[in-house]
């Protein structure tokens, strides 16, 4: 399915250690391009966050972020018993051997490693972050599938106005060429001489042959049915469909530019409209 590359998606887990949050946005990029916002503690999963984006989202300028609240109540600190207790037979030492000299409590608690932050084991931590990433992720891959749904209708009444207008331009062409005709021999009249009918039928044929749009209109037709099938395709397909629009472009172009008729140029205008618009809305496709 079609996928935008806008969206967002957020979700929260519950913990032994508290609760984990996680925001995921995205707006149109080129490429994929992640960021993360994160504490320290969360940050070191960084390349597997990557890795599982990576897998599942091809473009976008996605913006992640996490965070973990502790459980209300909940102790954020705890002491290393054992270090404090050393540290406070060397200060009962200390202050035998230099009565003048007090040694506080809050300077034992403040020597580096007595009092740590009591934040949970990474590998006990992983599982809970990676399983409410993909939790995000379910839900930020089908917002971007609906939004890609709604596109895809944009797209595809643009793309039955493209045939439509080709179809028009088609049923003109006997027309023309009869009308290129009548105007070689009333300008050959004009002249009041007569001309030899095998000259007249050659440069007939080399004149229509530079207005002849057969097959513009015969390649408008197979984009058509190309840009059908892409769009029902169930993988990535916007770097594809960019590659499709300029071939539609440079075939309305060419019948503009072969145009010899107000009614043909008038279609050429109209499909490069209808063509533009259709690149608008594959700008935000994945």
């Amino acid at each position: 399915m079609i996928r935008s590359m806008t969206a967002y998606a957020s979700g929260e887990r519950a913990t032994p250690w508290g609760t984990l949050a996680c925001e995921l946005r995205a707006v149109n990029h080129r490429f994929l391009e992640i960021g993360l916002r994160a504490p320290d503690e969360l940050r070191l999963f960084e390349p597997l966050l990557r890795e599982r984006i990576a897998g599942r989202v091809s473009r976008g300028k996605l913006d992640l972020a996490l965070r973990l609240r502790p459980a209300e109540g909940a102790a954020s600190l705890h002491v290393d018993g054992a270090l404090l207790a050393q540290l406070a037979e060397l200060a009962r030492d200390a202050d035998a051997r230099f009565p003048g000299v007090r040694t506080q409590f809050v300077d034992l608690l403040q020597f580096p490693g007595v009092l740590r932050s009591a934040a949970p084991e990474a590998e006990t931590l992983q599982p809970e972050v990676l399983a409410l990433l993909d939790e995000v992720l379910d839900a930020f891959i089908a917002a971007r599938e609906r939004e890609g749904a709604k596109l895809v209708a944009a797209m595809l009444e643009r793309v039955d106005g493209i045939e439509a207008r080709a179809a028009d331009a088609r049923g003109l062409v006997p027309a023309i060429r009869a009308g290129q005709r009548a105007k070689l021999e009333a300008r050959l009249a004009e002249l009041g001489q007569a001309a030899d009918p095998g000259r007249l039928e050659q440069e007939l044929v080399l004149m229509l042959q530079k207005l002849d749009v057969d097959e513009e209109l015969d390649r408008l037709d197979s984009h058509v049915a190309e840009i059908r099938r892409v769009l029902g395709r169930d993988e990535p397909a916007g770097r594809r469909l960019d590659f499709l629009l300029q071939e539609f472009n440079r075939e309305a172009n060419t019948l503009g530019s072969k145009s010899v008729d107000a009614r043909t140029t008038n279609i050429a205008v109209e499909l490069k409209v209808l063509i533009d618009q259709v690149r608008e809305q594959v700008q935000n496709i994945e």
